[in-house]
């Protein structure tokens, strides 16, 4: 689980540097930014699992 965080956050570093560009043309920022939202959207989903995660194991151990 921690890879594809890991993953989603190089790919979302990616489509900002692209966003960056002075290459890019509208239509490709408009698709690199709707990229972008998704794989920010999948981290915080498997963030979120991850905390669940520990705070279930914290509520087992007491």
């Amino acid at each position: 689980m921690a890879q594809d965080f890991e993953q989603k956050l190089q790919e979302a570093k990616k489509i900002l540097e692209q966003l960056n560009s002075q290459d890019i043309t509208l239509q490709e920022s408009v698709e690199a930014y709707k990229k972008g939202l998704e794989a920010l959207k999948e981290a915080s989903k498997l963030l979120e699992n991850a905390k669940l995660t520990i705070e279930e194991a914290k509520g087992e151990s007491k």
